[in-house]
């Protein structure tokens, strides 16, 4: 029997040994990399030569579907499985978008997730069922790139001058950007568009 070769990455050491124990029972499964930060995972994916990449969404460095594109672009014969506590539909559609072959919840049942793991490694895509219900009906995003970055910015809480300065555009083009971003997320503020973005998983 040949063994499939895991690199696991998440931010929480905790998770990141729970996970590996788990896989580790099975015998065909081997977990022979782990990292802490997106940005690491396509040089220890690399260097431990893995077949297959478990992904939380959310770390340092990079996000988890920035790191399963770097993988489909830098080392494209290891396959990712996004494995996220964020069941958020917008993160589905970006993740199969950005070359994720999987996403599933981290409560996801052990046997569930070994299975995950094998189907990507077959060259199957394997998608969280109710997730892919809530990705029809919540739909694509409707912000454009640059409005997603100026309420991502907005998101933590600065002044109109503060988001400015961190995307590079005008007070009056952030402001234009924002009005579009509260009409089409159908809130009445930007605090309320961002946390609205963030739930759909669009940011």
């Amino acid at each position: 029997m040949s063994t499939i070769r895991l690199l696991l990455a998440d931010d929480q050491a905790l998770v990141r040994g729970a996970l590996a124990a788990l896989l580790d029972l099975e015998p065909d499964l081997d977990v022979v990399a782990q990292v802490g930060r997106g940005d690491e995972v396509l040089a220890a994916a690399r260097a431990a030569r893995c077949d297959v990449a478990l992904l939380d969404v959310e770390m340092p460095g990079e996000d988890g579907i920035a790191a399963a594109a770097s993988l489909a672009a830098g080392y494209p014969r290891c396959r990712s499985l996004i494995v996220t506590t964020f069941g958020r539909p917008g993160y589905l559609r970006r993740a199969l978008d950005a070359g994720a072959s999987g996403f599933v919840v981290k409560d996801t049942p052990a046997d569930q997730l070994a299975d995950a793991v094998r189907r990507v490694h077959a060259g199957l895509r394997v998608i969280d069922p109710d997730l892919a219900v809530a990705s029809l009906t919540v739909g694509d995003s409707p912000l454009t790139e640059r409005e997603r970055d100026v309420l991502l910015a907005a998101a933590s809480g600065g002044t109109v001058a503060d988001v400015a300065r961190a995307t590079h555009l005008s007070e009056g083009t952030v402001r234009n950007y924002l009005s579009s971003a509260i009409g089409k997320t159908g809130a009445r503020t930007r605090a309320e568009a961002a946390r609205l973005a963030q739930e759909h998983g669009w940011l």
